[in-house]
């Protein structure tokens, strides 16, 4: 069983981090472990003061749904009640988002933890999150699965 190390994290963070500099977005970051538990969070200068909070729920969410937030939209919007009691239940520690921003770390075919990114637009938040994980070889491939319909 693989898990996410403080030092893979602070990779992960720094990447994201150079990855916002060149579009010029200042975005906080927060790499969760697979039970969504923080490892490494972090707010840069010039970074609003609500985006590391957005980011950890960004990551957790990414973590414990084990699916990237973009792909949990069409389940959200297809059971919007469902969707909306799981921040309620007891063992949630955070609220489930799902939105851009919030992808799933996946290696060796295992899911290892979630990154959260908060700061730039919707697409920019993803598409750091995306090419961060994909230059340090995490995978980005997962099946589709909850939305009513379809097989899964």
């Amino acid at each position: 069983m693989s898990s996410l190390t403080l030092a893979a994290a602070e990779e992960i963070i720094d990447a994201a981090h150079r990855r916002a500099r060149e579009i010029g977005k200042a975005v906080s970051v927060a790499v969760v472990d697979a039970g969504g538990f923080p490892i490494a969070i972090r707010r840069p200068d010039g970074a609003r003061p609500l985006t590391p909070d957005i980011a950890r729920a960004k990551a957790y969410t990414a973590a414990v749904m084990q699916r990237p937030g973009p792909m949990l939209k069409k389940w959200q919007e297809s059971q919007p009640v469902f969707f909306s009691q799981l921040s309620q239940l007891p063992g949630a520690a955070l609220p489930i988002m799902a939105a851009e921003g919030s992808v799933t770390i996946k290696k060796d075919g295992e899911i290892i933890g979630g990154l959260g990114i908060a700061g730039g637009t919707a697409d920019e938040d993803q598409r750091i999150a995306e090419e961060v994980l994909k230059d340090l070889g995490y995978e980005l491939e997962f099946a589709a699965w909850g939305v009513t319909g379809g097989k899964d």
